[in-house]
């Protein structure tokens, strides 16, 4: 069932209004009619003035906080208007809803119309949001309402976890590492999804098995210790092909391609491929990869936050509490955990706890390779930046099982050629919001 909130913009009028007619209603799926409820209650909201050019002409605007819980709907979190504003002569809505599911926002210049003009179909990434009513035509009135259309949840997909837009500060910002890992600058990344774990050596097999007889082929087989273990022992293009696979096996469009009209999907041979960055599985850019790490806190050396400290209960890394301080891990060398006298030491995925986005062994077990060439940062603040244009060395994050906790900062950054592999290097991967 759907909750409805349906806000007033109100003519003018020479005194202020006795009451305020608030509408709301309720929708399900499996019924046609539309039950409202009107009630005319003091008010209870700031109302301002606002002298309009154009033809919206002079309107009195008012904003309040409903939220559709309070009809007792049985959707948890129903999308609500917390407030109406003017911006350049258009209102604003600012709106609070659930962050992955997609918001029909509609308006009416009269409540017994049946049919509401349908503004847009969005994806909310954050929550609240802004939307500016710039396209309704003209009128003396007009009234709001926002609903989650059936069908259109747009929940993560499986195992994946939806990391919000924003902005982050990227680098060192102890000032403790590599000079490559700075300056600190601003990036803005818009919404995209993480696998929650690093790719396991199970899934890797399934989709690789599909992709034999699709006309894919790999540098390497790929290993990994256990099914539920991350994969390893693959190349930076193994890993571009497998996502191809992973996407075309399940229906969805690929994301790499060897020719820049995007026609040719990557599915043989080691090439620097073009992306569709809004299609498919693929590697997340180094942005991408630190703005998940961090969890949506700042300022934290891991990507905890309850410390900046590491040890053995956190990761699976190699210890060593004498050169680093804040390392607190009670025995030196490998985790004692998984340390079985077999290489490699690494861990089933999901071993540690998740960070604050819900994302598992961001720090440890096995590097995670992402798309960007190596680079020096820039100073200036950046939006969605995929690295430089060409390069030498691809970029790892994360650390592993066998260094040290320095590598497992949010901050460091690795760098080999992408034709490099070994058993401490692995993946995760990364979709756009669709």
């Amino acid at each position: 069932m759907h909750a409805l909130f349906t806000g007033l913009f109100m003519p003018a009028r020479a005194t202020r209004p006795r009451y305020l007619r608030l509408d709301f209603g309720v929708k399900s799926p499996s019924i046609d009619a539309q039950v409202r409820i009107s009630v005319s209650i003091d008010p209870f909201c700031m109302a301002m003035n606002s002298n309009v050019s154009g033809a919206r002409g002079s309107c009195l605007l008012l904003w309040f906080c409903v939220w559709g819980a309070s009809l007792g709907v049985v959707e948890a979190n129903p999308p609500a208007i917390s407030r109406l504003t003017l911006t350049n002569g258009a209102p604003q809505l600012t709106i609070f809803s659930d962050v992955g599911v997609t918001n029909e926002i509609e308006s009416a210049t009269d409540l017994t119309q049946t049919n509401w003009l349908v503004l847009t179909n969005l994806v909310v990434t954050q929550s609240p949001y802004q939307f500016v009513d710039s396209t309704s035509p003209s009128a003396s009135q007009r009234f709001y309402r926002i609903l989650v259309p059936s069908g259109f949840t747009n929940s993560a997909p499986t195992n994946m976890v939806l990391i919000p837009a924003g902005d982050f500060d990227m680098g060192d910002t102890f000032a403790e590492g590599e000079s490559y890992e700075l300056p600190v600058h601003t990036v803005y990344v818009s919404a995209f999804y993480m696998d929650k774990y690093e790719v396991t050596y199970g899934l890797w097999l399934r989709v690789q098995s599909w992709s034999a007889t699709n006309g894919y082929s790999y540098d390497y087989a790929g290993s990994g210790k256990a099914p539920e273990h991350p994969v390893q022992s693959i190349d930076w293009y193994d890993m571009a092909k497998w996502c191809n696979a992973r996407s075309e096996s399940e229906g969805r469009v690929p994301s790499y391609y060897t020719d820049a009209a995007l026609t040719q999907v990557y599915r043989t041979g080691d090439l620097d491929p073009y992306v569709n960055w809004h299609a498919g599985y693929r590697l997340p850019t180094e942005a991408e990869w630190e703005k998940g790490a961090r969890g949506g806190a700042a300022g934290h050396r891991f990507p905890w936050t309850n410390s900046d400290t590491i040890s053995h209960d956190q990761a699976n890394y190699y210890s060593d509490s004498t050169q680093f301080a804040y390392d607190l891990g009670p025995t030196s060398g490998f985790d004692p955990a998984f340390n079985d006298g077999v290489n490699p030491f690494t861990a089933p995925v999901g071993s540690f706890a998740p960070n604050g986005y819900g994302l598992y062994d961001m720090a440890g077990n096995v590097w995670e390779w992402c798309w960007d060439w190596a680079g020096n940062y820039p100073s200036a603040p950046q939006t969605d930046p995929h690295g430089p244009d060409t390069g030498s060395t691809r970029v790892g994050r994360g650390g592993n099982w066998n260094y040290y906790p320095e590598h497992c900062r949010n901050s460091y950054r690795f760098g080999n050629s992408p034709n490099y592999s070994a058993q401490n290097i692995g993946f995760r991967c990364a979709m756009p919001v669709q």
